[in-house]
């Protein structure tokens, strides 16, 4: 089956992201990128791989985002929050552009094509932020498993191509999920048994997978 590039940004001509400027860091699987509570200084734009943002309320963590290629995060530094709001860690092995709040609000200042594509880009990103919070905190276990793979492999809720993502264990997924490795397995054999996913070295994820998010 053909394997899909998810390196292209949604945001056309920041498809390298070197116009955005800063520099490239690169971070191994659940490398810890920011810790909640740590200085707000630097935003952050995906260019390979993927994040997870977690937020620990009453000692107890709760995921809050799975994000992609093309996805800006730490972006509420440029509304003067002092502090990082959630942690960040890298999903697989990412390439991440660390841009500094300062450079970024000199492009946004800028009346031109390019400032108007980035302002409305961080606009889109902070509305889909919300929006995956407020899915994540009413999802089933199978829902937010389901929306993971698919963000992970970077399919939206209304289709697009057969993707593969790197294989993740099942004990990773119940990490990501927050639930235990015995359901996830559950739920994986039933992705697999209904067509929404497939194993061949990596998982290759359908986006009828969308189905599982629009049963409540």
């Amino acid at each position: 089956m053909k394997r899909v590039n998810h390196t292209s940004s949604h945001l056309g001509g920041f498809s390298s992201g070197a116009s955005l400027g800063g520099k490239v860091s690169r971070y191994r699987d659940k490398q810890n990128i920011y810790t909640q509570g740590e200085p707000a200084e630097t935003l952050f734009y995906i260019q390979k791989g993927g994040v997870r943002l977690s937020t620990r309320r009453n000692n107890r963590p709760a995921v809050t985002a799975i994000l992609g290629v093309g996805d800006f995060f730490g972006e509420l530094c440029l509304a003067d929050y002092p502090l990082r709001m959630s942690t960040a860690v890298a999903l697989t092995a990412s390439s991440i552009r660390v841009i500094k709040k300062e450079k970024m609000l000199q492009l946004i200042r800028r009346s031109n094509k390019t400032s108007n594509s980035l302002v409305a880009h961080l606009l889109s990103s902070v509305m889909k932020y919300r929006d995956q919070v407020a899915d994540l905190l009413t999802f089933s276990a199978e829902q937010r498993l389901a929306h993971v793979l698919l963000q992970l492999a970077h399919l939206g809720r209304n289709g697009g191509a057969v993707a593969e993502i790197p294989f993740l264990s099942h004990r990773v997924l119940a990490q990501m999920v927050g639930t235990t490795r015995q359901r996830v397995n559950g739920f994986m054999n039933r992705f697999r048994k209904h067509g929404f996913i497939n194993y061949d070295g990596g998982i290759e994820v359908h986006p009828s997978l969308g189905e599982v998010l629009r049963t409540r």
